[in-house]
């Protein structure tokens, strides 16, 4: 406090009293977040003990990452302590995710030993918005049923039904799924293969079939295979052969073959893997009783 009975400070006595350094000082005074109330007859800057106050209000404010524009509102009476800290929050909950979404790409980088171009591509991928993440899924479903009328209703629905819901904070392994999901989904020889699964399932739905026919063929497969491998019955054995006659009649065992091998293979098995791992699901059940049924058409095909 200078000594003319004003009982007011200069800067270099403010930084003294506070800890801050007088460029600091300074600098807020000069943006307009703490004016002088007056000057001394040497014409240097004066300060009463109201601006201390302000001051250790303003240092707050700064420590906990507000700018100099809110601040001066929340001096000015323009904006409350809550409100500001309100927008704070959310602008930091936003920071927080995008460094979230940093560190997983960069534990999968350094994972993979990723290259810069992959590097690049598997950051674009992982900050696009959700919304840009479902258009992509949106796209490769419209593409894959275009044209289709005829295919179960009920198939057509849960495709149509598909989320790419990756965590805000998503881990590496979420980041590699996703990645590797939305080169799948943009690949031309995967869509074609999406497409003529579909496609077979179109040309094999008599007119006016109810819906639910797909899905009653799945679990009537389920049931018949599960036991035929708990019992390790090998695909080949002629074992098999009786649960291939339940599920098939006698069709032709190479045409069954390929209109399998469309829906239920391992790129189409490991689509569905990438969706259950971004999506946070368990993994997709019964995988295995549809390629033991592959392998017992295979193993007869052309007989």
């Amino acid at each position: 406090m200078i000594d003319d009975g004003t009982g007011l400070f200069t800067i270099g006595e403010l930084a003294r009293a506070t800890g801050l350094t007088v460029r600091t000082i300074r600098y807020w005074s000069d943006e307009g977040v703490l004016p002088p109330v007056g000057r001394s007859a040497g014409g240097y800057r004066l300060y009463d003990t109201a601006c201390v106050a302000r001051l250790e209000l303003i240092r707050t404010l700064r420590e906990l990452g507000l700018g100099l524009e809110d601040v001066h509102r929340v001096l000015a009476g323009e904006r409350t302590v809550a409100e500001v800290a309100a927008t704070h929050v959310a602008a930091l909950d936003a920071q927080i995710r995008a460094l979230k979404v940093t560190r997983a790409v960069l534990s999968s980088v350094a994972r993979r030993g990723s290259s810069a171009e992959e590097m690049t591509l598997m950051n674009r991928l992982a900050r696009l918005s959700a919304a840009e993440r479902q258009r992509i899924m949106a796209e490769f479903v419209a593409e894959t049923l275009h044209g289709l009328d005829t295919v179960d209703p009920d198939i057509q629905e849960r495709m149509r039904r598909t989320a790419v819901d990756l965590a805000e904070n998503p881990t590496p392994e979420q980041v590699d799924a996703w990645v590797e999901l939305a080169e799948m989904l943009q690949d031309p020889e995967f869509r074609a293969q999406m497409r003529r699964a579909v496609e077979f399932n179109a040309a094999d739905r008599a007119p006016g079939a109810p819906p639910g026919r797909s899905m009653w063929f799945a679990r009537r497969l389920v049931e018949l295979v599960a036991p035929a491998r708990e019992r390790g019955t090998d695909p080949a054995a002629p074992e098999a052969e009786d649960v291939l006659r339940e599920l098939f009649g006698d069709a032709d065992r190479t045409a069954v073959l390929e209109r399998m091998t469309a829906g239920f293979n391992e790129r189409v098995a490991r689509y569905r893997e990438l969706l259950a791992i971004v999506n946070r699901q368990p993994a997709p059940p019964h995988a295995e009783d549809f390629a033991w049924v592959v392998a017992a058409l295979r193993a007869r095909a052309g007989r």
